[in-house]
């Protein structure tokens, strides 16, 4: 279903008292979420398979032109049995409620896979690019053409992606329906052709593919983000930024992403350029390892996390214990529920709304960003690493500076003992929180949903908001070390983190209840008026 441009956060619920209990003869357990077209529910059939039931809005069903154009895009989905797609399973167009029911895919969307995660590698990439192309074969074979193809209507499973709500945006593509103001589509990953109201061809949904892969591959739209305006405008007239997608690429994403219809590739040719990519030749196959380990284990077990569009997900599951074991010195760091060591739940301060001057802070950023997001790939000084070796000198990034030696300890900046050291449970892990409802999970490098770490680090408007236990430090140069931090905390221990203390990338650092734990944070990107938020965070735990 297509969602209203401003953006709804529907809430994973049981049913409330003005929801129906039956549909079809569906019994309904639990809303899943709710978009521009209705709302989308958890059902079962009668041997029990789950299913996703869409039920439509009452004014569109109120409306006889809606239905009619409901009708026809049900039956031609209904033609549509590709293994990349949800298939449809049930329909009730003549309903006093049309509604839509669809096979359930226990996995999030490739948008909460990206808030979650950050950029996936590039193999993953190419593959769901190429299982989503096969998905539009199917789909354009049936003369649908999909008109709101995105991250979040694309679901994982085990054995690749599906994608859902193909065709049904033609349902709602009616002047009395569309002059409410309910866009049909998703600005940033529009085809020129749709952004102009012009007719719309298969080629649409090969525009939108690029525009998905560039996101899933960098991390952002290919056409920015903030108003809907503006972002078509870009679409429109302005070329792809695919500067954070991986080098090798880049011609296959651009390719689709041309301004022309006609000069973008059919999916089939889009597979063939897969199979014959080096990092997937020679076969293009769903198996152990396609999916990053800490992604693979929410696929299959549904999902929950407050995602801004309409998405399949499981009945909510009861939340890990605050405190969980700490992973063995050097373990990747990567786990589910919020934590991966021994770290209590931190109290949280409150969420400070300060009235901070934001101009001075974007202008810098965006600067830094065109000319160091690259090497903030390396951070300049790798301390601690689990194998004892220092940092390989050749990654140090040109033009930065190589931090002096660790200044000695004066009486008021205990130092660890000689026996303690720091080894590396994380490192350059690059996260975007789309909003100040989400938060860094500190413990595990992730993103994730607010009030459910159990060691985080949150924001509001400009400024971080650490745990109130938890101790911060703010360095004086590009570099810092967990041993910086144990000084500076002792010596300069910090309560206020604004984000234009921290422009031109400089180093802050959080240092568990525990002291046990030290997160190094480099603040790389902070858009105005509470948008997204792009760090990078390592990680260190303290041993000795």
């Amino acid at each position: 279903m297509p969602t209203r441009s401003s953006g709804e956060h529907p809430v994973h619920t049981t049913l409330s008292p003005g929801d129906p209990l039956e549909i079809g003869g569906y019994r309904l357990h639990a809303r899943l979420g709710s978009g521009g077209m209705g709302v989308v529910y958890l059902a079962h059939t009668r041997g029990g398979r789950p299913i996703a039931l869409k039920a439509v809005r009452e004014d569109f069903a109120a409306d006889p032109g809606f239905r009619l154009r409901f009708a026809d895009e049900v039956a031609s989905a209904r033609r549509i049995h590709g293994l990349f797609t949800a298939q449809v399973i049930d329909s009730g167009v003549d309903d006093p409620v049309p509604w839509l029911a669809t096979a359930y895919v226990p996995g999030p969307s490739l948008a909460q896979a990206v808030r979650r995660h950050g950029p996936l590698p590039p193999r993953t990439v190419l593959l769901l690019v190429a299982g989503i192309a096969e998905a539009l074969q199917a789909i354009h074979g049936a003369g649908v053409v999909h008109r709101d193809l995105k991250p979040a209507n694309v679901l994982i499973a085990e054995d690749g992606p599906r994608v859902i709500d193909f065709g049904i945006a033609r349902a709602a593509d009616g002047g009395g329906l569309t002059g409410t103001g309910l866009r049909i589509g998703t600005a940033a990953y529009m085809a020129p052709e749709q952004a102009m109201g012009l007719p719309v061809t298969p080629a649409a949904d090969v525009f939108a593919l690029g525009a998905l892969g560039a996101c899933v591959a960098g991390g952002t739209p290919p056409f920015g983000s903030g108003p809907e305006s503006a972002t078509l405008y870009r679409v429109v007239h302005e070329p792809p930024d695919l500067s954070r997608v991986p080098y090798d690429l880049r011609d296959l994403l651009w390719a689709c992403l041309a301004k022309e219809p006609e000069h973008r590739p059919a999916p089939d040719e889009i597979i063939a350029a897969v199979h014959a990519h080096p990092r997937v030749a020679p076969s293009l196959e769903f198996t152990h390892g396609w999916l990053p380990s800490g992604l693979l284990g929410e696929v299959g077990q549904g999902y929950e996390d407050g995602a801004s569009d309409p998405v399949h997900m499981a009945p909510t599951r009861s939340r890990p214990t605050p405190t969980v074991e700490q992973p063995a010195p050097g373990a990747g760091g990567q786990s589910q529920g919020g934590g991966g060591g021994g770290v209590p739940r931190s109290p949280r301060r409150p969420r400070r709304r300060k009235r901070w001057v934001r101009g001075v802070l974007v202008g810098v950023a965006g600067a830094v960003v065109l000319g160091a997001v690259a090497a903030a790939l390396y951070l300049p000084q790798r301390p601690g690493h689990a194998d004892g070796q220092a940092p390989d000198a050749s990654r140090q990034p040109a033009g930065r500076r190589t931090p002096p030696p660790d200044p000695p300890a004066s009486s008021a900046a205990p130092t660890p003992s000689p026996a303690a050291r720091h080894v590396t449970a994380y490192a350059d892990a690059e996260l975007t929180a789309p909003d100040d409802s989400y938060e860094f999970d500190l413990l595990a490098g992730e993103v994730a949903p607010a009030e459910t770490s159990s060691w985080y680090l949150a924001w509001s408007e400009d400024t971080f908001v650490p745990p109130e236990d938890s101790d911060a430090f703010v360095g004086a140069g590009y570099a810092l070390s967990p041993a910086d931090c144990e000084r500076g905390v002792a010596t300069e221990p910090v309560t206020d983190l604004p984000f234009e203390d921290l422009a031109d990338e400089r180093p802050f650092c959080i240092r568990s209840p525990d002291r046990k734990e030290v997160v190094i944070v480099h603040l790389l990107h902070a858009e105005a008026e509470g948008g997204p938020v792009t760090v990078v965070l390592s990680r260190y735990t303290r041993t000795g």
